[in-house]
């Protein structure tokens, strides 16, 4: 049927109607409709900055296949554009208007609208529109949905006013926040997630006139107003229009206060009344409503009083605002009582809603509507990777929290939500903060004292933008390098993992949790519990991954030593929060196989909390539920009988409370368990003081990326810094030596950071403040030269500095054989060459794991493993150029080859390219001696061990290991690395004597 056949039957059937009704629905005044897309080939599939359509995805298999297809019941012309799709992340399509012509003004028309094939899928589709800004891909995005619950054929209209400001991403950071319509750059639509499907539109076209509603608007200055008992609301009123002009018609806002759990005239002084904006009145003009409250004896739960507004002549306010009356005189609320009491006291009063409430935690811009924290009693939300505000400031944040809270406070008890956010390695979502080491060059330190100052830093940055809980640290053993999440990891040897927690004490102060409420700390969260780090190459059946959230295979013994060993230290510590692994745990012999860990209640119910005594609560990973087998019914009751507390569900927060509800009361999971994790939960939030203090505490936001904290990242970047090789003392450099920079990751401060930075996975580039490796080495006063590809000429250096390494990554992304491989890329490999070939050299590794260099490694002079330094690029600088000495060492095994893997401290066979706990130094004074020497010292490390005297074990082991080091220089053989590895974790469990004893091994097999 053609577009011709539909107006001839809409032209009749209006011939039918009363002659009011048609005039009203199309008034002779009224524009004639615009067209945007046709769909016959007038625009082409193009990008920016042609005018075109493109698809756009999550990954690869995400952007739907479109083309421009002939349909003989085409609405309009002869072609409509159709597309197929299976999109598992997101994905869509977008017509952007030409970059280098002026914008389209839509602001005379009332609305778009399209025709639509519809498929009867029930399924949301999201259309946005493009407003302001230089060009389609960095303008403001305006949303709003259509239901696909029809079939066949329909004109979809949207008017303007249903368009709201997107706010779970901007590709700008704000332009003015205002629909304006009078620069216009093109539509997008984002298709259903988790479904095959297909469609079909045709005939985009602006339609109607525009009237005052679309141009100006009712606001009013929040949307919740809590008020102590007997005090009065003022509610501000105001109108604003696009562009701010005066209005030109008047605006009445009629008022009337009730309908709400307040009682009017007993709980509040009734209230009714117009308020009149004149034709002419200026944009922004306020007026303003006061509600006030009753003083009565009673102790009460909160009430609330909603202010009904009837707006003409302009759009009304999206929600009604309420005036929240105080809960006040119950026992939780006072905190002069233990926390036991309060918890106790609040949870008797709680419904079974309520409960659940607290237990579901949602990703903030997964909410349908931030209503839904109310209406839902939501316990928590978070911010996943990337998930950020727009501006990305610390006062953008502290505002946006601050707006979650304000809805909480609407809720019956007014409990606080719990925000989390993944601080990885500083506040890494937020722009212009500090940006530590990922954990793998922490771990290389070997330094106790400096990681706590690390997670000091973080807490304070992060608590200062309102957010009091941190979904750090990673306590994974990694035990095979293939893994994309190698970097979360202090190291392969649990011993390590556990010298480093006094993270802990950094993020959450003292473990008795007395600390907790101060305006620098953050609740801490010990993850992925338990055997993350052990999965098995090619277990992972998660997408394309290769072993991230495979199968951890072990015996009870490995799992007690390896993978368990640093959740008990953490609980010791007092952490806050424990989260489970997405993996499967196969303890070999227990006759379960592989079992997924948010389903093993063995290990959270009976080990967690039952023998290692932990009395926080457990947090679900990311949707990690949606993973156990089963409905989504045994998915909600595996997990949460299994010990899992709070449920990280971020698109499916009413799915989860409801399922859940309906768990407790078919008798599958038990009251008694929901009361106990929400009295956890409760407990860790009374603890964080946010009952008194639910706001951000902004008062130490001036230290984030201040220079004390910058120092902090500089020191850990520089004793992160592992000096593999230095043959004939190439390193430190001497400001005097010219010297020839190159490499991909000299000067490039993305794949200096890595993943987890402002986004999940991390971007090459500039897109966070800090100092390349580049730019230190200049700052730090160096005659340089760089060129990324060693294209410039060679001849007149001194010697060669090149920077290489891995690109950004996150989880099992970055697996090995997901797009990955432990070989430099090949424009790496030819900068080595063409450096090393042509001059002495030095070679960084700036990576989250090691790279194979063994072919290469006899001509390279001096090689270092510079991790994922973070922002402080004057770290690595400082030990280049001798400020600092080289002291780390190897976190892990670094592998000959990728046929070694796994490889790690203990194994029966032994032969890497640098063994674990390997690391020369450039102190000025290295020590010298021999066999005897390290008898003397062996018998030095027996008497500081009786007497427990750690630091001088360290002191007199560290001497030995440095000595053996510079005995077997480069010759390094089987016999020399596994005793040189097995003294290190010696060292680590306090046995000095035996750490000794291994490194005269070592020496001795050095020949």
């Amino acid at each position: 049927m053609r577009r011709t056949a539909l107006l001839a039957s809409a032209t009749l059937l209006t011939a039918l109607l009363p002659l009011t009704a048609a005039g009203s629905a199309s008034g002779a005044d009224e524009p004639a409709p615009v067209p945007v897309d046709r769909f016959e080939g007038e625009v082409p599939f193009a990008n920016q900055p042609a005018d075109g359509i493109f698809t756009w995805g999550g990954d690869t298999d995400d952007p739907p296949a479109l083309r421009l297809s002939d349909r003989a019941d085409a609405p309009e012309g002869a072609k409509v554009l159709t597309g197929t799709y299976e999109i598992s992340g997101y994905g869509g399509f977008t017509h952007d208007f030409a970059a280098d012509q002026p914008a389209h003004d839509w602001s005379a028309h009332k609305g778009i609208r399209f025709w639509w094939d519809g498929q009867d899928n029930g399924k949301k589709i999201a259309f946005e529109i493009k407003d302001g800004g230089a060009n389609g891909e960095a303008s403001e995005l305006w949303t709003t949905s259509f239901t696909d619950d029809f079939t066949g054929w329909k004109q979809i209209e949207i008017p303007f006013t249903d368009f709201t400001y997107r706010t779970d991403y901007q590709p700008v950071g704000g332009i003015d926040h205002v629909l304006g319509l009078t620069q216009m750059w093109g539509y997008a639509l984002t298709l259903p997630v988790g479904v095959k499907g297909q469609f079909a539109m045709d005939d985009v076209e602006l339609y109607g006139k525009a009237d005052q509603s679309l141009r100006a608007s009712v606001t009013t200055d929040s949307v919740v107003y809590p008020v102590r008992e007997g005090g009065t609301a003022q509610v501000k009123v105001s109108v604003a229009t696009t562009g701010s002009a005066p209005i030109d018609e008047p605006v009445t806002v009629a008022y009337e206060a009730g309908g709400g759990t307040a009682a009017s005239g007993s709980d509040y002084v009734p209230v009714k009344g117009t308020i009149t904006f004149p034709a002419g009145t200026a944009s922004g003009t306020s007026r303003t409503v006061q509600v006030a409250t009753r003083k009565d004896k009673a102790a009460e739960s909160a009430e609330t009083v909603p202010l009904e507004l009837t707006v003409t002549g302009a759009k009304a306010p999206a929600e009604t605002p309420e005036v929240v009356i105080d809960a006040h005189g119950l026992p939780y609320l006072d905190s002069r009582l233990p926390v036991r009491k309060r918890v106790a006291d609040l949870l008797s009063r709680m419904s079974l809603e309520e409960k659940a409430g607290q237990m579901t935690q949602a990703e903030r811009a997964g909410l349908t509507s931030q209503g839904d924290i109310a209406t839902y009693a939501l316990g928590s939300l978070l911010s996943g990777g990337g998930s950020t505000p727009t501006p990305n400031t610390p006062e953008a944040w502290a505002k946006m929290i601050d707006s979650f809270q304000l809805r909480a406070q609407a809720t019956r008890f007014q409990i606080p939500l719990i925000y989390g956010v993944d601080a990885v390695h500083g506040h890494n979502n937020l722009a212009g903060a500090t940006i530590m080491p990922h954990n793998i060059g922490i771990g290389a330190t070997r330094d106790p004292q400096l990681a706590e100052k690390t997670g000091a830093v973080t807490a304070s940055e992060v608590r200062a933008t309102g957010i009091p809980w941190d979904f750090a640290p990673c306590l994974c053993v990694t035990r095979d390098e293939r893994w994309g999440r190698s970097y979360e990891s202090f190291g392969e040897d649990p011993a390590l993992v556990e010298s480093m927690e006094t993270v802990i004490q950094g993020l959450q102060g003292r473990a008795d949790g007395r600390d907790l409420d101060r305006g620098d700390k953050v609740l801490a969260t010990a993850k992925h519990f338990v055997g993350d780090g052990g999965t098995e190459y090619g277990s992972s059946t998660t997408g394309s991954y290769t072993i991230d959230q495979g199968v951890t295979k072990v015996t009870r013994q490995q799992l007690e030593a390896v993978h368990l060993a640093p959740y008990q230290t953490a609980v010791d510590r007092g952490i806050g929060t424990v989260m489970p692994s997405y993996s499967s745990l196969d303890v070999l012999g227990d006759g379960q196989g592989p079992v997924k860990m948010h389903a093993r209640a063995d290990m959270i119910n009976g080990v967690l909390k039952g023998r290692m005594g932990f009395d926080g609560f457990v947090i679900s990973d990311w949707n990690a539920i949606d993973q156990l087998p089963g409905d989504y019914a045994s998915h909600v009751g595996t997990a949460v009988n299994a010990g899992v507390d709070m449920m990280m569900v971020p698109y499916t927060y009413k799915d989860f409370s409801t399922t859940l509800i309906d768990e407790v009361k078919a008798g599958r999971v038990s009251g008694k368990r929901i009361d106990d994790a929400v009295a956890r939960i409760l407990t860790q939030k009374f603890e964080l003081g946010l009952f008194e203090h639910p706001y951000a505490d902004t008062g130490g936001a001036d230290e984030i990326g201040s220079a004390a904290h910058r120092a902090v990242a500089r020191q850990a970047a520089a004793e992160s810094q592992v000096l593999l090789k230095n043959a004939n003392g190439v390193l430190p450099l001497k400001k005097s030596q010219k010297v020839y920079v190159a490499g991909s990751n000299a000067d490039d401060l993305g794949n200096q950071t890595g993943g987890w930075t402002i986004t999940w996975q991390g971007a090459s580039g500039d897109h966070i403040q800090g100092t390349t490796v580049l730019q230190a080495m200049r700052r730090a006063g160096g005659d340089v030269t760089y060129s990324k590809d060693a294209s410039a000429p060679l001849n007149g250096y001194d010697v060669g500095v090149v920077v290489v390494g891995e690109t950004p990554y996150a989880e099992g992304v970055g697996d090995v054989g997901n797009g990955h491989s432990l070989q430099l890329s090949a424009a790496d490999q030819a900068a080595v060459d063409k450096v090393c070939g042509a001059m002495k050299c030095a070679v960084l590794i700036v990576s989250g794991r090691p790279q194979l260099i063994g072919d290469r490694l006899g001509g390279i002079d001096a090689l270092v493993a510079s991790w994922l330094p973070g922002t402080e690029g004057d770290g690595v600088a400082d030990v280049l150029y001798g400020k600092r000495p080289f002291t780390g060492q190897l976190p892990v095994t670094w592998p000959k080859s990728e046929s070694q893997l796994p490889i790690n401290v203990g194994d029966a066979s032994y032969d890497p390219q640098f063994p674990y706990g390997w690391g020369l130094t450039t102190l000025t004074r290295v020590p010298e001696g021999n066999a005897v020497t390290l008898k003397a010292l062996a018998l030095a490390a027996a008497v500081a061990e009786r007497a427990g005297s750690a630091q001088a074990g360290r002191d007199i082991v560290t001497k030995a290991r440095l000595l053996v080091q510079q005995k077997v220089g480069s010759a390094l053989t089987a016999s020399v690395a596994a005793p040189f590895a097995d003294a290190d974790h010696l060292l680590l469990t306090g046995k000095y004597a035996a750490a000794v004893a291994k490194l005269t091994e070592a020496y001795r097999a050095a020949g």
